[in-house]
Parts: structure tokens; C-alpha cells; sequence
């Protein structure tokens, strides 16, 4: 039996992400997905959580992208506020502060009444070697899943692999189903995407934009749903996989 994740990153971005990644739910194959809790949409996808209890939501923590939840990391943060870019961010960064802005950010998922099924970060921040540390001792501490981004062993638990190949401007259904089809090797799978709707706070803050779009036709295209049915492959999020 074949059981994958398919997890959508960035909930929380804007409202245009939430929606995208709500309707890759509800129409397509997405049955997960990671909230950011530091960003202008992220009290609207709180709501949109609440109202659509069979998508699993983890923690996309976030150390490269909006601001900080705290005021008092300083090595994380340029002179306008804002969390530095990640070459930056490895170079200035102090444990100390790392632990600190991590820990509230999992506090304030918490504090808005969800149970998180895992946690992940933008960028793949937490394989940084100052931030994978502060990382698996959350992890450890609250007993939680955590996304594997460089499928390497672990004494957590993960899933027998994590595939970020789902990104980019050249996806296709086509080339799609060709992934899919070399995922066949695995039992357990995340599937990382980024469905999303344009909205001006996407278009103006990220350059991975239009791509998101396509990536949800892709995610709830009929070719793709026939594919998981036919191959009876399971969606799961990282508390109801076996």
C-alpha cells in the first residue's frame, strides 16, 4: 500500500496562496499542507484550517522570509526589521536567536488551537547547521514529524523519501505522471508543492508566482487524480500515516 503526502508549503503567505492550496484540497491531491505563522495571510489561514479538518497542518517555520514574531533577535534581522536573506542569515545568525524566534513561532501555532502534524521550514532553513540543532530538539520535545529535505537517516520520523522535484516553470501533467511513476520505488512519500492564486502580495514578494498557478492546474488536473486512483495510492498527512 502506498501512502503519500502531498504537502503544500506557505499556507499563511497571502490569501491568494491559501486559497490555491484550499482548492488544491478540496479538487485535487493535496492533503497537507505547513503554516507560516509570521505573514500577513496567516490569521486567514488559521480560519480556513479550522473549517477544512481533513487537511493535516504542520509548521513552516520561517527565518528568510517577512519579519520576525519577536523583537529581540538581532542577528537575525536587517536595519529595516526584516529576516535576512539565507547566505546572510547562516553567516550572522546566533543559536541563541535561532532558538528563540523557532520556539515562539511553534508557541503561536499553538496558541491558535491546532495540533500540528509536523514541521518543515521555508527554504529548507532547518538543514542549516546553526538551525538543525534548535530544530530536532523541538522536534524531540513536542514529538513531532519532521520533512527529511536531504533524505538522510534519522532518528526521527520521516517518511521513506522527500521529493522536491514538483517545482519549477517546465512542470507538465505529462512530466508529472513521469515522477509520479518513479515514486513507485517508495511506500511512504511527501510530495512538496506550492499551489497557489495570484494575488499583489505574492506577485510583489516572491519570484517563484506565476509557477504556482500552473502548479495547482497540475495538482487538480483529471489526469492526476486518475493516476493516485488507479495506482490506489493512500493520502495521508504525517499523524494518519502508517
Amino acid at each position: 500500500m502506498k501512502q503519500w503526502i502531498i504537502n503544500a508549503d506557505d499556507f499563511g503567505y497571502s490569501k491568494g496562496v491559501n486559497y490555491g492550496i484550499i482548492e488544491a484540497f478540496h479538487n485535487g491531491i493535496v492533503s497537507s499542507t505547513t503554516l507560516m505563522v509570521n505573514m500577513s495571510g496567516t490569521k486567514h489561514a488559521v480560519d480556513l484550517a479550522k473549517k477544512n479538518q481533513g487537511l493535516g497542518v504542520g509548521i513552516h517555520f520561517a527565518l528568510t522570509c517577512g519579519k520576525p514574531i519577536r523583537n529581540d533577535v538581532p542577528s537575525l534581522v536587517d536595519d529595516k526589521g526584516d529576516f535576512l536573506r539565507l547566505p546572510d542569515l547562516e553567516s550572522s545568525a546566533t543559536v541563541a536567536d535561532i532558538e528563540k524566534e523557532l520556539t515562539s513561532q511553534l508557541e503561536r501555532f499553538l496558541s491558535y488551537g491546532l495540533t500540528p502534524t509536523h514541521l518543515d521550514s521555508h527554504h529548507h532553513v532547518h538543514t542549516s547547521s546553526k538551525v538543525y540543532p534548535v530544530f530536532t530538539k523541538l522536534a524531540n520535545h513536542y514529538r513531532l514529524p519532521i520533512r527529511n529535505a536531504s533524505n538522510q537517516r534519522s532518528s526521527l520520523q520521516v517518511v521513506e523519501y522527500f521529493c522536491s522535484e514538483f517545482y519549477g516553470a517546465g512542470l507538465t501533467v505529462k512530466n508529472t505522471l513521469t515522477l509520479f511513476e518513479e515514486l513507485q520505488a517508495y511506500k511512504t512519500v511527501e510530495v512538496m508543492c506550492h499551489p497557489a492564486f495570484l494575488d499583489i502580495p505574492l506577485k510583489e514578494g516572491s519570484t517563484y508566482a506565476m509557477e504556482r498557478l500552473n502548479e495547482l492546474r497540475i495538482l487538480t488536473h483529471p489526469a492526476i487524480l486518475s493516476y493516485l486512483h488507479d495506482k490506489e495510492i493512500q493520502l495521508r498527512n504525517y499523524q494518519t500515516i502508517a
